[in-house]
């Protein structure tokens, strides 16, 4: 975390605004400068921005998003694989938080407004493997961001709000963070009848 210490002059008395620049997403082995900006204003539609996202890692490069405020810079990297490099990545649903079109799911059967995301996180952190639906510890935790094609405007505040939630829990900065299309799991099969045995002899 870099700490910046600004000095202004204002009606001649000496003010000091601290100015805070953190990065989330990297580890600690990595070198900022294979990060790529992403720059939302040059993208039409959600589908543009994964493949631009898709694009970025696939040339071994991290794809970023700068938020920018009065008093802080915060670069946000986005753990996207590189898909030609894979046929499957298998992670577990209860180890994903799931923010589609600003709907919070977890394993696909629990569904939040966004306003409930401090509360959601918190459980996931907080949960251990206690609850076999929800994170088995907070290292494994990620979270996938999507939206439907011309519902992105949000996106910023979105992140700010994932980035912001994930300060009160941790100083951890290794924010997993995947932008994603919408991840429909088909829902379990329905357990077998009493009898299945019987009438399958």
């Amino acid at each position: 975390m870099l700490i910046l210490t600004v000095f202004s002059c204002q009606n001649a008395e000496q003010k000091s605004i601290q100015f805070i620049e953190k990065e989330y997403g990297i580890f600690e082995n990595e070198n900022n400068s294979i990060g790529v900006e992403l720059k939302l204003n040059e993208f039409d539609n959600w589908k543009d921005l994964l493949e631009r996202t898709e694009r970025i890692a696939c040339s071994d490069s991290l794809p970023k998003l700068i938020l920018k405020s009065a008093t802080n810079i915060k670069t946000v990297y986005f753990r996207n694989p590189c898909w030609e490099n894979y046929g499957c990545i298998l992670i577990k649903h209860k180890n994903t938080i799931q923010i589609h079109n600003d709907t919070i799911s977890k394993s696909d059967r629990f569904h939040y407004p966004l306003d409930s995301l401090a509360t959601v996180l918190k459980k996931d952190f907080e949960n251990n493997g206690k609850i076999p639906s929800w994170s088995a510890s907070p290292e494994k935790l990620m979270i996938f961001i999507s939206y439907d094609n011309g519902q992105m405007e949000n996106f910023p505040k979105t992140l700010r709000s994932v980035v912001h939630e994930y300060e009160k829990l941790t100083d951890n900065v290794v924010l997993k963070i995947w932008l994603n299309e919408k991840l429909n799991i088909p829902p379990p099969p329905p357990p077998p009848p009493a009898n299945w045995k019987e009438e399958t002899e």
